[in-house]
């Protein structure tokens, strides 16, 4: 059980996982969220029945001892609470026929009652005695379906219906009949027993399960994939040499020797050495990445050609691994806006089945059928009607969904981000390093006139030294190249949006936007003419003023910055716009520069496919007007925003479906539902096709679900089905579903 307290809202919210044993179709899961539901402090219980689990939010401040309370109320509701699956699956879990003896079983003792079945096609007749068929049905009844007695009779207690109660309804009344049947047959006359069709059932149900508990297992690749990637031992560089330890027993600041070709076992950065890392598990990147003293390294990744020896920063789960792994597992445990009408028709559905059952047992009595007739009809509507597929459609999808993008670098956070991506009609995009490499650099440096362009530059690196936005790395990084030492700065404070301020040389500097030059009333004097030629030209311009004794501010320098466009931006772009997404690029720089940069990433600004000269805090106002439909007369939009999830944190959570772009240092970004393990703008594409792909399948397995539902119960009621072809018939829907599933894992980008 995993138990784990989020203390940022004042009523203590907790979480809590739970895994449930027992579930076999959407009633069940209806059942338990209602059981969870009741419990006092719980505000919601998501029960995810593809993964056997249950997610649950509670009041941790007034009801600490959730757990225990969570646990009797699933037992109390028939169902069995379980620890949830953490880390990878026991041995021999994942072998191909694990879990078949039961079915091997009830195929064995069933066959022979089937074999008179065919032999009459062929005009051969094996009727077996009774007494036979009823020592091969028996143990097939009551020993290989005790689960679904027991199942059944715990919904029974509770008022409630599920696939037990009607299987074991099913079954029973059929095996009951062959009893009655055989019992009351006149001497030497042979009666036809019912007997190989409540153990065909039970049989046909049983290999229904173990399918699809086998097509689950091939949804979680990608998770024990990911657990594969863990090594259970690191090399530790301690007071007696190189020593093999236990990962569990490395702390962080601990030193580890990674020798060539060797998994990598925890986060850290290399102290000595150079090699090349493969990271292609963790972002789908297939080139190896070099990495030299100082470089980050992550757990689960390969080391190249090199022997290295590097300082660990993170362990447990704070690892970039971890959290790769609980964002996934959350996400395939999540349940999609799509699966709640979902469970609010399962709920209804059994108890309508069974009056459907009743009603036609009765109707067929009224038309002059016998006992025997009318009970093997109703037999028949029970046994087809179970929801098994209904409620494995969406969840199955999910996972499959989840587990393949997680494959190629595309971490989804939660089912309505992958449910709401397909529906994204615009895609903004902010520029600097999501568009843009965000590595500017100082292409010019112009003083006014008589001024120390030395001296001035040294004063712009000495107010900028302890920034970290890319343009004052720029400066910093030209005067460093020009061998220009800056001297110690005072007072140096970040104005957002706009600049730094600060003193250096005795001197009161502000270093910033030219808006920022306008609000502080600075004229930009005999520079405007260059300012206004940098800008048409595409560079992003800022300027140097000096505030004077009086209080007037007077500008000394322009600054000018050139980024590049990531390689691969534009196809992104035009990709998505030959999808029909519109591209929308949002920038903080004058429009001159930002449409420069628009056009070269293919983008038009007449179209109104850029807002430039928007403030870090209207970036979130910009995506709600883009969802409005802006002025342009577009009307609602669907939009999504790409950023790099820290500065963009306002706009993701404003956007529908937020894409957080990330290097791996911080995938758990709270404010994206999305997040992209490379920084590369076509893995947008990706994310919104894989999406579609899983809203496909989604519907596909509930039009399947529903089609054997609203087809199978008329013609069963009709007597046009018996009770073995229902079995059939309901097996081969949740293993049509899962199936159906299983063909995203085909899915490449």
């Amino acid at each position: 059980m995993t138990d784990t307290t989020a203390p940022q809202t004042a009523s203590a919210a907790a979480a809590l996982d739970l895994g449930v044993g027992g579930m076999t179709c959407a009633s069940c899961v209806s059942r338990v969220e209602r059981a969870l539901r009741k419990l006092p402090g719980v505000q919601d219980a998501a029960v995810n029945l593809a993964t056997e689990s249950v997610h649950l939010t509670y009041d941790g401040q007034q009801h600490p001892d959730m757990s225990a309370q969570a646990s009797r109320a699933i037992r109390n509701a028939g169902y069995e609470p379980r620890a949830p699956q953490q880390g990878p699956p026991q041995e021999g879990s994942d072998l191909p026929w694990a879990g078949f003896a039961p079915v091997a079983a009830g195929l064995l003792l069933s066959a022979p009652l089937v074999l008179p079945m065919l032999g009459d096609l062929f005009g051969q007749h094996w009727m077996l005695p009774a007494w036979i068929q009823f020592l091969l049905a028996t143990p097939v009844q009551f020993i290989l379906g005790a689960r679904f007695y027991k199942a059944g009779w715990h919904a029974a207690k509770a008022l409630t219906g599920n696939m037990d109660l009607l299987v074991a309804l099913g079954t029973s009344a059929g095996y009951g009949l062959s009893l009655w049947l055989w019992a009351t047959a006149p001497d030497g006359h042979a009666p036809h027993l019912y007997f190989e069709a409540s153990a065909v059932v039970i049989t046909l149900v049983l290999l229904g399960k173990w399918l699809e508990a086998r097509a689950k297992r091939q949804t979680t690749a990608a998770i024990r994939a990911l657990h594969a990637l863990r090594p259970q031992v690191a090399r530790l560089v301690g007071r007696e040499g190189e020593v093999d330890v236990p990962i569990a027993e490395i702390m962080v600041g601990d030193r580890l020797v990674v020798r060539p070709g060797e998994r990598i076992a925890l986060d850290g950065k290399v102290l000595e050495g150079h090699t090349q890392v493969d990271e292609s598990m963790l972002t789908g990147e297939p080139l190896p990445v070099p990495r030299e003293a100082g470089g980050r390294l992550t757990g689960g990744s390969i080391n190249g050609e090199g022997r290295i020896v590097m300082q660990v920063t993170a362990v447990g789960s704070e690892t970039v691994l971890s959290r790769i792994i609980r964002l996934v597992e959350d996400a395939q445990a999540a349940k999609a806006p799509i699966q709640r009408l979902v469970d609010k028709v399962a709920a209804v559905f059994v108890p309508v089945v069974l009056v459907i059952a009743l009603a036609t047992l009765a109707g067929w009595l009224w038309s002059g059928a016998g006992l025997e007739s009318a009970l093997i009809h109703a037999v028949a509507v029970l046994v087809i009607a179970c929801p098994c597929a209904l409620g494995l459609a969406t969840p199955a999808a999910i996972m499959a969904g989840t587990g393949v993008a997680a494959q190629h670098g595309v971490l989804i956070k939660d089912a309505e981000a992958l449910e709401t991506a397909h529906r994204v009609t615009t895609v903004a995009f902010d520029k600097t390093g999501t568009l843009t490499l965000g590595r500017p650099r100082l292409t010019a440096f112009h003083v006014e006139p008589g001024g120390d362009e030395a001296g001035l530059l040294a004063a712009v690196a000495s107010v900028q030294a302890g920034s970290e936005h890319p343009l004052a790395r720029a400066v910093v990084q030209a005067a460093s190249e020009r061998g220009l030492a800056a001297p110690e700065p005072q007072d140096v404070r970040a104005v957002p949006g706009r600049g730094t301020e600060g003193r250096a040389q005795g001197r009161d500097w502000r270093v910033g936007s030219l808006r920022w030059m306008q609000e502080l009333g600075a004229s930009l004097g005999p520079l405007q003419a260059q300012a206004d030629a940098l800008q048409q030209g595409g560079a992003t311009v800022s300027a140097l003023a000096e505030r004077q004794a009086g209080g007037a501010v007077a500008v000394r320098a322009l600054l000018a910055f050139g980024d590049e466009p990531k390689p691969g931006v534009r196809e992104a772009l035009a990709e998505l716009k030959a999808r029909g997404v519109r591209c929308v690029m949002i920038s903080g720089d004058n429009r001159g520069a930002a449409n420069a940069m628009a056009r070269r990433l293919g983008l038009d600004p007449d179209a109104g496919d850029v807002l430039a000269e928007v403030l870090p805090g209207g970036k979130a106002d910009a995506v709600r007007r883009l969802q409005q439909g802006g002025a342009d007369g577009k009307g609602p939009q669907v939009v999504a925003m790409v950023g790099d999830g820290v500065n963009d944190a306002p706009a993701l959570a404003a956007a529908d479906v937020g894409l957080a772009m990330g290097d791996g240092t911080d995938v758990a970004m709270h404010a994206a539902g999305i997040t992209l393990m490379r920084g590369e703008p076509h893995l947008v594409a990706a994310a919104l096709d894989i999406s579609r792909r899983t809203v496909a399948k989604i519907r596909q397995n509930l039009f399947w679900a529903f089609i054997y539902n609203v087809a199978g119960i008329p013609l069963a009621a009709l007597g046009y089905l018996s009770p073995v072809m229902a079995g059939a018939a309901m097996a081969l829907s949740s293993v049509s579903v899962m199936t159906n599933a299983l063909l995203l894992k085909r899915w490449r980008g």
